[in-house]
């Protein structure tokens, strides 16, 4: 993704990240830079970190050390001296207009027809008139497949035709970056090849993303490279042809042989 100026963005630093739950250590200090544009898939056994990790970039979780920014800009925090401070709210939440997030159980408000749960935070968030948030909404309904769902409410679509519209929501912000929460586990089987098209079509587009997922071939296909992560450490990173290759990481190695 880049500005009209033509510069790239979406850039994301993950510094010493710690998060702790009560005396349980989640993240055991993370370092991980990702690039502009690159799609990132996150790897690993559950419990190892790998959601936490994600929810962190925009502030969902607090960080107990460590610090995450994206373009220069601190996420959640402001810089006193050697001190982070907790921004407010207001601030966090402006924040998070340029961080999307596909969580893994939708969080479609019910009560909203697929427009409307479109259209809400562009109008709310970023001011947009009625009339160009539903021109969007519209442009981005046709790409996820759903344009002619646009009256439904959520309670009428499968789980893969919601996911696809939080997909869509999430786009409506126009984010630098885009957070997926292992996005098909929610799903039936015969309903994840759908939402993983999606997400592949996004991939090729040229946005900064960073995908939770336990599908492998997916992220063999998609990711420019794969983190895999275990006991709240990054163990390896690189291409998938790294990870899926002989000089991987003993512990990803025998991982990815259960899971293949």
């Amino acid at each position: 993704m880049t500005t009209s100026a033509g510069t790239a963005v979406g850039r994301v630093r993950i510094a010493g990240v710690q998060k702790n739950f009560g005396e349980v250590t989640v993240l055991k200090g993370i370092d991980l830079v990702i690039e502009p544009g690159e799609v990132t898939v996150i790897l690993g056994p559950s419990g190892s970190g790998k959601s936490t990790l994600l929810r962190t970039i925009n502030h969902l979780e607090k960080l107990d050390q460590g610090s995450i920014d994206i373009d220069g800009e601190l996420i959640g925090y402001r810089q006193r001296g050697q001190t982070l401070h907790e921004l407010p709210e207001r601030e966090v939440l402006r924040q998070r207009t340029r961080i999307g997030m596909v969580f893994q159980n939708f969080n479609l408000f019910p009560h909203l027809t697929v427009l409307e749960n479109i259209v809400e935070a562009p109008i709310a968030a970023l001011k947009q008139s009625k009339a160009q948030a539903t021109a969007r909404a519209v442009e981005l309904l046709e790409r996820v497949g759903l344009a002619d769902r646009a009256d439904a409410y959520p309670r009428q679509l499968s789980g893969g035709q919601q996911q696809r519209v939080a997909i869509a929501r999430a786009l409506a912000l126009d984010p630098k970056v885009l957070l997926f929460d292992e996005p098909t586990s929610a799903l039936d089987p015969e309903l994840v090849t759908e939402v993983l098209d999606v997400i592949k079509d996004l991939a090729r587009g040229g946005r900064t993303m960073i995908i939770v997922s336990h599908e492998i071939g997916f992220a063999r296909e998609v990711a420019d490279r794969i983190v895999f992560m275990d006991a709240g450490l990054v163990i390896d990173q690189g291409s998938p042809e790294h990870l899926f290759g002989p000089d991987a990481h003993p512990r990803a190695k025998a991982f990815l042989a259960k899971v293949l």
